[in-house]
């Protein structure tokens, strides 16, 4: 019988029933991190994480090289994360299940990843991993050996735009563009990780938390919809632009979206610090447009 193939969230039951029917057919990976501090999550994760479990580290697996104007967490050169991801053990075609212990906004970074380089067979554990420890499942502190696997890169099922799109997007306003930050960061107030506040003149604002409900799992796909319908009247999603501080939480949109049914939004992933390391890009502050 064939397994059910997971493309944008997985509950906990039914990836403990997947991971004891056929282990071989899941790769799961731990993202959790902290940006105040990066090795948190690499330290929760030998503390105990899912049976079986890889670790990805924001910085050093799911980002690329900084060059100090292309943002915080620029993209990874996909070729090198093609190659870590083979080096963990992805099979071509094989199910990933992503998670976190920060609402999905880390592992939804490796979900948006993984469709860029062509994989579609990715989810996120929806709850993560207090959704895990919540259904009295177990954890491991033990690390997997890594064994070679066949995954190659594919054509992209997810699109990007740079920033010169976005510049010239001021004045042509064919995209609108939505901001994942929260709503006092989008406002330029409390701004304590980027050297400038504010917003992209023009942007929306869709706080990445507001995707959740207070159990940290995902709103449903209909009430989604009702959400990212009313921020984005009459507008398609072909014509949306997702961003944030750094191209991480912008990924949380993205995922919300996917699930809501509207596909093809594009992410900017230098997104807001990327933004103001080029003083000539204007600024804006204040509440929604």
């Amino acid at each position: 019988m064939p397994h059910t193939h997971y493309t944008t969230l997985i509950s906990a039951a039914n990836l403990h029933e997947r991971m004891s029917a056929a282990p071989g057919s899941v790769l799961v990976f731990d993202c959790r991190f902290d940006l105040a501090d990066p090795s948190a999550g690499e330290t929760a994760y030998a503390a105990g994480h899912l049976p079986g479990a890889r670790y990805l580290h924001l910085d050093r697996d799911l980002s690329g090289a900084k060059t100090g104007t292309n943002g915080r967490h620029p993209l990874p050169d996909r070729a090198s994360l093609v190659a870590t991801l083979a080096s963990w053990g992805l099979n071509a075609g094989q199910q990933v299940v992503a998670y976190d212990a920060q609402g999905g906004s880390y592992a939804a970074r490796l979900w948006w990843l993984l469709r860029w380089l062509g994989h579609d067979s990715v989810a996120v554990l929806d709850g993560g991993l207090q959704a895990w420890e919540a259904a009295s499942l177990p954890l491991a502190k033990d690390v997997p050996a890594a064994t070679q696997g066949t995954f190659k890169a594919g054509a992209p099922l997810q699109v990007t735009v740079d920033a010169a799109a976005l510049v010239r997007n001021l004045t042509s306003h064919e995209l609108t563009v939505v901001d994942a930050r929260a709503n006092d960061r989008y406002r330029g107030e409390n701004e304590t990780i980027d050297p400038v506040g504010g917003h992209i003149p023009g942007a929306k604002n869709r706080f990445f938390k507001d995707n959740l409900t207070d159990d940290g799992r995902f709103k449903s796909a209909h009430t989604l919809r009702e959400e990212f319908t009313a921020l984005l009247p009459g507008i398609t999603p072909e014509h949306v632009v997702l961003q944030c501080g750094s191209g991480v939480t912008a990924c949380h949109n993205a995922l919300a979206m996917e699930i809501a049914g509207m596909h093809g939004a594009a992410l900017y992933g230098g997104s807001w610090s990327e933004w103001v390391a080029d003083p000539s890009r204007p600024v804006a502050t204040g509440p929604n447009p």
